[in-house]
Parts: C-alpha cells; sequence; structure tokens
C-alpha cells in the first residue's frame, strides 16, 4: 500500500521551494533599476561619442577651410616666386610665421623648394605624400597625419602652383602645402569631453536618483501589497491594500489593490462560511453518540470522533493519517471495509469486538464515500455498541417467558381445580373445601406476583423521571418499622428479629420504599432460617466526620445460605437460586429485584455475601450522616 508524504514534509518542501524562488528571483527593483541605469549610461556615452565626433569633424573641416583659404591667398605670389628660390624661401618663412602656419613648397620631383619651420636640404622627398599627389594631379590635397619632424599631429591641405599664378593645369610646376598642428585642436576636444563626460555623470547621478524613485514608487507598493497577500495567506483578512498606496501609485497598482482588497473581503467572508459550517459539522460529528470513523480508498483514517476513539481505544487526535488496520486489529471490520471500497455497496452487520473487560457487540454500518465529482474517496464507518441493547433484549425475552410460567402456574392450578369443581368435586364438602383452599392460596400467590409487578413498575417509572419524594430522616425508625411489620411471621417459625442502630444516624430516603426493600430482605431471612435462628438488622456510620459519610445497613441470617454461582443473578427478576424451595415458601422470585431498584433510586448500593450452611448478609450503602 502507498504511502503519502506528511504533511510536515510538504510543509517543509513548499518553503524550501520558496526559500529557492526567492534566492533565483530578483526584487522588481533589481529588475528595473539596474537596466534603466545601463540604458540611460549607454545613450549618453552614444549621444557623447557622437558629439565629440562631430565637433571634431566640425573643427577640423574649419581648420582646412581655413589653410585652403590662406593657401588660395599666397598661391599666386608662390608662384612667381618660383623661378627665385631665396625670396620664395623668405615669403614662405614670413607669412608662416605671422599666420602661425606652416608652409611648404614642393616641386614636382617632389624635392622642398622653400619651408617656413626646416631646411629644405634636410627634407625628405614629399612626392609620395598622398595631399601632394592629388595636388600634382590638379585637385586639392589634404591629409591629417603624425608628422616625424615636428612629433606631432598635423593636417596638411595642398594646392598646385602654376609659373607666374597661371590656371592651366597642364602647367603645374609645384605645389603649396599649408599645415597646422591639430595639437591645439585634440586638447580644445578634450576640454569638451571632459566638460561633456562630467556632464554625462551628474546626468546618470541624477537619472539614477530619478529612476531609483521611480523603481522604489514601483516596487514600494508592490511589496506593502506583498506583505499583505502574505497576511491573507496566514489567515489575517484585516489588512486592506489601497489605504496603503500613496498618491504617487500608478492606476494599474491601484487598480491590483482594489481587486486584492475585494478578493480578500470574498475570501474572509468565505473561510467564515466555511469555518462556520466546520465548527457546526465538527460539533455535530463529536456530539453524536455513534461511533463514526471516516476513511480514503488506503484505508488511512481520515477522521474519527470521540465516541469512536472511546469505543475502540485510540486516541482521536493523533489517528487521522494512520492506517485503520495498524489502530484497530480486528479482521472482520477490515474485511467489510475492503469490501465496501471494493464493490461499492453498502454494508451492515453485527460483530464481536473483544477486549480486555470483555467482550462488545458491534453494529457496524459502512458506506461508500464520493466527491463532488462522484469520484469514490473512501468509505464512512457508524458503529454502535448494542452489548446492552442485545443484553436487554434478552433480559425482556427472560422476564416474559418468566412472567408468563409464573402467572401460567397458578392459573393452571386454578383452572385444574375449579374444573374439578364443575366436575362433580363440590358435591363432597371436605374435597371441595380442601379444593377451594387451593384455589385461594394459588390466586393469593398470583395477586402477590401482580403486586410485586406494579410495586417494581412503579419504582422503575418514579426513578427514571425523579418522582421519588426523598427526605432526611431517622433511620431506626425505618429499621424498627420493617422489624415490627415481620415480627409475627417470624415468631410464628420461631426465629428472632433484632435490632442494632444507633439513633444518631439521619439518612435522606424515601420512608416507605426503605421500608419495604428492609422488610423484603427479613422476609427472605426469615423464610431461609431455621427455628431459633436470629436475623440481625445493623446499621453503621462509615467515613470521617462531615460531608461524604456513608451508612451500611446490614441484614445478617444464620440461615441455610446461598451457593456462590447463585450471587451474580440474585437481583434478577424472577431468579431463584432454590426454585424448589422457594415455591413451597410462597415466593414470587421479584422481592431482591424491587430492594435493588429501591436502593438505587436512593443512589445506593447492594452487595451480598453469603456461604452455604453458615448464612447470608445483604449490605445496602447509603449517604448519611451524624444527627448534630
Amino acid at each position: 500500500m502507498r504511502s503519502r508524504p506528511s504533511a510536515a514534509s510538504a510543509t517543509g518542501s513548499g518553503r524550501h521551494g520558496t526559500e529557492e524562488n526567492k534566492m533565483r528571483h530578483k526584487k522588481l527593483i533589481w529588475h528595473i533599476f539596474p537596466a534603466s541605469l545601463l540604458t540611460i549610461a549607454v545613450s549618453i556615452v552614444a549621444i557623447t561619442w557622437y558629439a565629440t565626433t562631430t565637433i571634431h569633424d566640425f573643427f577640423l573641416d574649419h581648420v582646412e577651410a581655413d589653410l585652403t583659404a590662406r593657401a588660395g591667398l599666397i598661391r599666386s605670389r608662390v608662384g612667381v616666386l618660383l623661378g627665385d628660390t631665396p625670396e620664395l624661401r623668405s615669403f614662405c618663412v614670413q607669412v608662416g610665421r605671422e599666420s602661425v602656419t606652416r608652409i611648404t613648397v614642393i616641386s614636382k620631383d617632389g624635392s622642398v623648394l622653400a619651408d617656413s619651420n626646416e631646411r629644405p636640404e634636410s627634407m625628405e622627398n614629399h612626392l609620395k605624400r598622398p595631399e601632394i599627389a592629388r595636388a600634382f594631379a590638379g585637385e586639392k590635397g589634404q591629409s591629417l597625419r603624425f608628422s616625424k619632424t615636428l612629433n606631432e599631429s598635423m593636417l596638411y591641405v595642398a594646392v598646385p602652383v602654376q609659373r607666374d599664378g597661371g590656371a592651366d593645369p597642364a602647367a603645374i610646376q609645384a605645389v603649396l602645402r599649408m599645415a597646422v598642428p591639430v595639437t591645439s585642436i585634440d586638447r580644445a576636444l578634450s576640454g569638451i569631453q571632459m566638460r561633456i563626460a562630467f556632464g554625462s555623470v551628474l546626468v546618470i547621478l541624477v537619472s539614477a536618483l530619478v529612476v531609483l524613485v521611480i523603481s522604489r514608487n514601483i516596487s514600494q507598493p508592490l511589496e506593502k501589497m506583498k506583505k499583505n497577500a502574505e497576511a491573507f495567506a496566514r489567515g489575517d483578512f484585516s489588512q486592506r491594500m489601497q489605504g496603503h498606496q500613496s498618491g504617487s501609485a500608478s492606476l494599474e497598482v491601484v487598480s491590483l489593490a482594489s481587486s486584492m482588497d475585494r478578493m480578500a473581503e470574498m475570501l474572509n467572508e468565505k473561510i467564515r462560511t466555511i469555518e462556520t459550517d466546520r465548527k457546526q459539522l465538527d460539533t455535530v460529528f463529536s456530539s453524536m453518540v455513534e461511533a463514526v470513523i471516516a476513511v480514503d480508498v488506503e484505508e488511512r483514517i481520515i477522521s474519527i470522533n470521540a465516541a469512536a476513539a472511546r469505543l475502540l481505544g485510540i486516541d482521536h487526535r493523533q489517528a487521522p493519517g494512520k492506517l485503520l488496520q495498524a489502530l484497530v486489529r480486528h479482521i472482520e471490520l477490515q474485511v467489510q471495509i475492503g469490501r465496501v471500497l471494493t464493490t461499492g455497496e453498502s454494508v451492515e452487520k453485527e460483530i464481536v469486538f473483544r477486549e480486555q473487560n470483555g467482550e462488545k457487540l458491534l453494529q457496524v454500518r459502512i458506506v461508500t464515500l464520493y466527491d463532488g465529482k462522484a469520484r469514490k474517496v473512501g468509505a464512512l464507518v457508524v458503529i454502535n455498541d448494542v452489548t446492552k441493547l442485545r443484553r436487554l433484549e434478552t433480559i425482556r425475552r427472560d422476564f416474559v417467558a418468566n412472567v408468563s410460567h409464573e402467572l401460567r402456574t397458578p392459573i393452571t392450578s386454578i383452572r385444574g381445580y375449579v374444573e374439578t369443581l364443575l366436575d362433580g368435586a363440590i358435591d363432597n364438602r371436605e374435597d371441595a373445601i380442601k379444593f377451594l383452599q387451593t384455589v385461594q392460596r394459588q390466586s393469593d400467590r398470583l395477586n402477590a406476583i401482580i403486586d410485586d409487578l406494579l410495586a417494581l413498575s412503579r419504582i422503575e417509572q418514579e426513578s427514571s423521571v425523579g418522582d421519588i419524594l426523598l427526605q432526611e430522616g431517622p433511620l431506626r425508625m425505618a429499621l424498627e418499622s420493617a422489624v415490627q411489620t415481620c415480627q409475627i411471621e417470624a415468631g410464628r417459625v420461631g426465629v428472632g428479629l433484632v435490632v442494632d442502630c444507633p439513633e444518631d444516624i439521619l439518612v435522606t430516603m424515601n420512608h416507605t420504599l426503605l421500608e419495604q426493600a428492609i422488610v423484603n430482605l427479613l422476609v427472605n431471612a426469615v423464610k431461609y432460617s431455621r427455628k431459633d435462628d436470629l436475623v440481625t438488622v445493623s446499621a453503621r456510620l462509615t467515613g470521617d466526620k462531615g460531608d461524604g459519610r456513608k451508612v451500611t445497613i446490614t441484614v445478617r441470617d444464620t440461615g441455610c445460605g446461598i451457593a456462590a454461582e447463585h450471587l451474580p443473578r440474585l437481583f434478577e427478576r424472577f431468579y431463584r437460586s432454590d426454585k424448589a424451595r422457594s415455591r413451597a415458601v410462597g415466593g414470587t422470585g421479584l422481592g431482591l429485584a424491587i430492594v435493588k431498584h429501591i436502593v438505587q433510586a436512593h443512589g445506593g448500593k447492594i452487595d451480598v455475601r453469603s456461604q452455604e450452611g453458615v448464612g447470608s448478609e445483604f449490605t445496602i450503602t447509603l449517604e448519611g450522616r451524624a444527627a448534630d
């Protein structure tokens, strides 16, 4: 049979899974804040790069245009001076100094004719320089590169020069190159970049603060909602989400909070209804006299009420979830439950349940349990202890049989003698008188039986409804009255009666009924005693002074005694230990049953001790006290 995981392990697994989820998932703010901050930072870096590049290109274009303009201003003059190298060099040095520009004139073979900063003889051939090549091709050439001569980056602009300032491309004689260092531009750009970077950092910090505030404005309401949801999960529906939302919360968050508040109210109402229904069911379930057990399809206990736990001797608080067969080892019960779970048919049967104190007769009803979708989910077992009921039925049958027998005997005798008289015996006076005396004795016996039955019925009825009037009075008076009632019969058979009771004993009693009980005991003692025997009625107080003291009333005889096997049933109706002698002395078989019911009506108990050939001792125990 499969075992199901315990609730504790399931709870532990749930907690473990929750902890893993917390470790695996980050808070909402750490989803929003880094992503937003990274997006802003990347955007600012991209904008900064684009702006810096654009400014750099703008400056270069501006310087290039300036160099082109400068070259255009002096190109015609350089063309005129091409034939006069010393004058050309002097011109280049002068103009270069004034304009803070390096001016170089290159001949068609690539040699330097003049330079404003260096001696032409020490300079390399410039024919393969890109800006020079383009200029000799009749176009403007420009180039940005590192100058090994000056050891810094330079921007070069070269234009073709015709002798005597002509404009014919075929007459290009030289190239005029203007150059300025771009270090100053780089320094200016670096300053701009620093300011942009500082501004970018400031913007990023401000943006980070703004994003953080926005993220917290989004996450804080959700965090509060989470705490409230956890309170809902614990069963605390008093928390409300919408009242905790700030004015900056978004419409979606406010709507969600409102929806969850409505959900909490509905859940609270439903749970209250369910709890009320469950408490009512639990009250009914626990108050049921019948023992009820619900088991699942694996015969594990789903629920068990206190009556079932008491009947089967198990702890109803620890039983749910355990196999029924592990707690109640009864093969017949297990077989019947298995049959219901297998076939789906109801079962009603009486089984014998053995325990240390004896046997119990149990009436078991088992039906199939179905869920709302008509699926079999287990079985419901209802058990009634019918031991007393069956015993009472047996007693009733025996009582009816005994009454019928006891009544039939005198009636049959009366009928027989009457028929004999009718058949002619009435004509014989002597026989007629003898027969009529027998009819009288049998009718007296019949009347005694009926009187005892009526008395017994009246005592039972009054005792059950509490109509027996009990008053505190002296016990000795009741005992002496009973002895006086039996004195004539005792004297007739030669039996002595003695009362031994202190005057100060008080008992709460019904004087008439208690006297009748003592009379019945005395009558029995006298009947079964021999001539010159002594019957003693005594009473004693037992226990410490104060509340809770007991009075024991003992009727002791020295008669023939009673066999031990008859003692357990001695107080049953119509039970006789010696039937032949009982009928001979005229007993009805109801006297001791009446005594028992009178004593029980007084809240007391009666016991008997006897030994054959020695005598008997009947003891009545009642509550009492000594008079002040």
